[in-house]
């Protein structure tokens, strides 16, 4: 006889016999969900659907509009795309997926020129992978048996990528006759991965669009955002002139305790940027006064506004930050949001048309009382820090609506230069697995908040969702209406943040909601050695998350 284990989901509690899969348990719960359950939690640990019940257990389901389950559903379609590009274009068309782009990921296929049809082709044969249905097996092998496996295969990616972990077993998965090594978990088969658009750019790169958490039931059409993408690939350049394009380019640098070097040429790369918007606003023949940088949470908005400064003082200019925290409106006369607080996130938290007059007034050439915010009192003030633009003076305007022209339509086109400013990482796990940006930005803001607030890591992790909406509203859509955009990723920071941010994430309990991602996140910081932050210099931009920045921050 069987021996019965019981599971409860939600407020369910229901039998099984020992040794049911997940998938057969998730059956039982299916009409909870909108789309098709991908994968699960067991007790907290996510497993695979195909994963055999053991225990008494809490469970948990996950579909592609949750974090989970659209991170498995973005995996699993990158492993259908290999398989796609084998059966249409032969072993010889290698895939490297590259970055993220709008909402998906921007790819190349070396080994075979490619054009529009071409991926028509190998879109139309990931429709016939979904109607085959082919499960994602997965088989657990020793690591070093897979290094020896992927050295056969001529993939050195993975084999230079799996000598740096010390895991003594690794997950494989295989689709029809294809195994390869990805950084998590897959659905439980290819029927369950049939949303999905590839869109053609130029040269032999495609992008690979999805369903996210905000559009779980459909594709959105590809937007392609110029400047973003030739940032991304300014630096993927870049880093292939150094030849460092993958993790394992990176930990190989640091075996060979070659690393000073190494952030000696990111720093420099970074500084020559800001270098250039000094240069272009200098022989600008537009009169610009009002130079507006904003960005993501955790881009190093803060240091990169201090730095430019700097550089355009080089050239002779009269510098004036300007705080857009000092035109909140009186707390008492905020607008609430959807939770019945005050709202600090929209630009209606702003007094727009005060900005307006004082920024208006400023370029007339007139005297300005500029106003201060007392976040004690929830009241601005005015403390007589009067101000007058010269000749040769500009404002520096840093914050979460500097490039929303509401917040400057009194003031002419001319008068303005937009800056976005993003950590547009061009490293990757290997060729089939890239960085997110956003993973970089939160393992950031993890160490910043550990630093500066006094929060774990569990409380970061809490407040992303809602920090990445706000982001969606107030930054990304102007990301193209900028003059230009400025890379504060750094080539080697990963391996920096790790010794800050793996001790923080290992302090998320095991019963903790934010567990599944700190495990994800910490999964993640194993393909790379940890870098001391001894040669970092002091006005870094990291140094505005790890500490120790010259800058006031």
């Amino acid at each position: 006889m069987s021996k019965k284990i019981k599971v409860k989901f939600r407020d369910t509690i229901l039998e099984f016999d020992e040794d049911t899969t997940y998938k057969e348990i998730s059956e039982h719960f299916k009409d909870c969900f909108k789309y098709d359950i991908l994968s699960c939690s067991v007790n907290n640990d996510i497993v695979d659907l195909g994963d055999k019940l053991k225990k008494n257990c809490i469970i948990n389901f996950f579909d592609r509009s949750s974090t989970v389950g659209s991170n498995i559903y973005a995996r699993s379609a990158r492993f259908m795309l290999i398989l796609a590009i084998r059966n249409v274009l032969g072993d010889e068309a290698k895939l490297t997926v590259h970055h993220s782009q709008d909402h998906g990921v921007y790819c190349t296929i070396d080994g075979v020129n490619i054009n529009k049809d071409i991926i028509n082709k190998i879109y139309l044969e990931m429709k016939e992978i979904v109607k085959h249905d082919y499960l994602f097996v997965k088989l657990s092998v020793s690591r070093l048996d897979a290094i020896k496996y992927f050295k056969k295969l001529g993939q050195m990616d993975k084999v230079n990528v799996l000598k740096y972990i010390s895991n003594t077993y690794i997950n494989l998965y295989r689709i029809n006759d294809i195994y390869s090594y990805f950084y998590g978990r897959m659905a439980y088969s290819t029927g369950q991965i049939d949303e999905f658009k590839l869109t053609y750019i130029k040269d032999n790169g495609f992008v690979l669009s999805l369903p996210d958490i905000v559009t779980p039931d459909r594709t959105l059409d590809y937007v392609h955002h110029e400047k973003v993408f030739n940032k991304f690939y300014d630096y993927t350049m870049w880093g292939k002139t150094l030849g460092i394009v993958s993790a394992a380019d990176l930990n190989k640098v640091v075996s060979e305790a070659k690393v000073g070097e190494l952030i000696n040429l990111a720093e420099a790369y970074y500084d020559s940027q800001l270098a250039k918007i000094a240069d272009d606003i200098y022989n600008s023949k537009k009169n610009i006064k009002i130079v507006l940088l904003a960005g993501p949470s955790s881009s190093g908005k803060t240091t990169t506004s201090k730095k430019l400064d700097i550089y355009l003082r080089s050239k002779g200019f009269i510098t004036h930050p300007i705080s857009l925290d000092d035109y909140f409106t009186d707390l008492d006369k905020r607008e609430l949001d959807e939770n019945g607080n005050p709202d600090f996130e929209s630009v209606k938290a702003l007094d727009i048309n005060l900005f307006n007059k004082n920024l208006t007034d400023l370029l007339n050439g007139k005297k300005v009382n500029m106003p201060s915010y007392n976040f004690v009192l929830g009241k601005r003030e005015y403390k007589n820090n009067y101000l007058t633009l010269g000749e040769k003076d500009i404002i520096i305007v840093e914050g979460l609506h500097a490039l929303n022209d509401e917040l400057t339509k009194s003031i002419d086109k001319d008068n303005k230069y937009k800056i976005y400013i993003s950590p547009l990482t061009q490293l990757n796990i290997d060729n089939y697995s890239h960085i997110h940006t956003s993973d970089i930005r939160i393992l950031r803001r993890i160490v910043r908040d550990s630093k500066t607030r006094g929060y774990g890591a569990k409380e970061t992790l809490k407040l992303w969702p809602t920090i990445k909406a706000g982001e969606r509203n107030n930054i990304f859509k102007f990301q193209d209406d900028v003059d230009t955009v400025v890379n504060s990723a750094l080539i080697y920071e990963v391996g920096v943040l790790k010794t800050y941010v793996e001790p923080l994430l290992f302090n998320v309990n095991e019963d903790d909601a934010e567990y599944p991602e700190a495990l994800r996140l910490i999964n993640f910081l194993r393909n790379f050695l940890p870098i001391p932050s001894d040669d970092v210099p002091q006005n870094s931009v990291l140094r505005e998350f790890i500490g120790g920045s010259c800058f006031k921050l």
